[in-house]
């Protein structure tokens, strides 16, 4: 049960989330316009606030969301200290621990809120964002591909010299078969394939050499109908690939990239981990944020927000820079993405218990 305390605490906390939300995004929102105004004009009204601006907004604030819980935890828990709310509060007998509740349970709204959108909403969300900037800002669609090879069952393996995703044609395909004694079972070549629908490709002047031992099998023909385990997508990988997909899709997405021996997924693999990362990253801020305001201070609330802003823009960048060692292979997706949240756990007990304890 909460008491009135902890509903005051809680109304100011998330209060303050959203207003300090609101306030940034209009100021990106400016810098924005500005940055894209000749892409804008270019592009129908209705398509840069519809598809743009409405996806973007969301994305923008879920992606800063513990900068936003950490101004906000600095900016209200401040302001409480500096009226000597909290004073008053831990002499009427209210434990240091105690008062951390109705702080835990914001920012376990905060993580909810924001996990449910990073999983979920805004994935969808981005596809229509990142279509819009490829189509009126910058294109950075992959459409096209060479020397392609990877695993698409376990015992084929599939090759194309060139994949042109604007017609969803490739040439000189291959696509053969071996048992499990590593044996060449079967191998089908055409002079082109296409793309119909899922794993559905038509191969055009296609040949199928079926081997039994020594003997061989010879089929010939102008069009065939195949079922084909892989799609353009699973070899077309653009930059901002992962961030269309939600949390199941991705999980089963690079599963699947695995087991054909894709190497370049780790951008997919740093997304997966970074959702749950960022989730946590709301705890760990909330109890930084609220050990280092929750007493007061001589140079008041402007020290405490700038001791804040650091901490945050550090831990944003330190999550970037660790982002890289995984890119680049120095350590697993998971362990670059919960390296911030391990040191910036140490020093949220750290600061707890100092604070706490006097």
């Amino acid at each position: 049960m909460f008491k009135i305390i902890d509903r005051y605490i809680i109304k100011k906390f998330l209060g303050t989330y959203v207003f300090a939300i609101l306030l940034l995004l209009a100021i990106v929102v400016m810098f924005d316009v500005n940055e894209k105004l000749d892409s804008f004009l270019k592009a129908p009204l209705r398509a840069t606030i519809v598809d743009y601006y409405v996806n973007f907004l969301p994305y923008f604030a879920n992606q800063f969301s513990p900068l936003f819980t950490f101004i906000a935890v600095i900016f209200f828990t401040s302001k409480l200290a500096g009226n000597s709310e909290i004073i008053a509060m831990l002499s009427a007998g209210i434990s240091f621990r105690r008062l951390l509740r109705p702080y835990m349970f914001s920012a376990a709204v905060i993580a909810a809120f924001t996990f449910v959108l990073d999983a979920y909403v805004i994935p969808p969300a981005n596809i229509k964002r990142i279509n819009y900037t490829d189509t009126y800002v910058k294109n950075r669609r992959v459409d096209y591909g060479s020397n392609i090879m990877l695993m698409v069952a376990p015992g084929e393996i599939a090759y194309m010299s060139r994949y042109d995703n604007t017609t969803k044609t490739g040439v000189r395909f291959s696509l053969e078969s071996f048992d499990d004694e590593k044996r060449l079972t079967s191998r089908m070549t055409a002079q082109t394939i296409k793309w119909d629908t899922l794993y559905l490709w038509k191969a055009y002047d296609y040949v199928i050499r079926d081997f039994d031992g020594e003997r061989e099998r010879i089929r010939k023909g102008r069009q065939i109908d195949t079922m084909i385990p892989f799609e353009p997508r699973d070899f077309l990988i653009a930059k901002n690939d992962h961030e269309k997909m939600t949390t199941p899709a991705l999980s089963a997405y690079i599963e699947r990239q695995k087991t054909r021996g894709v190497a370049n997924i780790q951008s997919f693999q740093v997304e997966y981990h970074r959702r749950f990362a960022m989730t946590a990253a709301a705890f760990i801020l909330t109890i930084i944020g609220m050990s280092l305001s929750s007493r007061k201070t001589k140079g008041g609330i402007g020290l405490n927000i700038g001791i804040g802003l650091i901490l945050s823009f550090s831990y944003i960048l330190f999550m970037t820079i660790t982002q890289t060692f995984a890119v680049s292979g120095l350590t697993s997706a998971a362990v670059a993405m919960w390296i911030p949240n391990i040191i910036y756990t140490i020093i949220a007990v750290i600061l707890y218990r100092r604070t706490s304890s006097t």
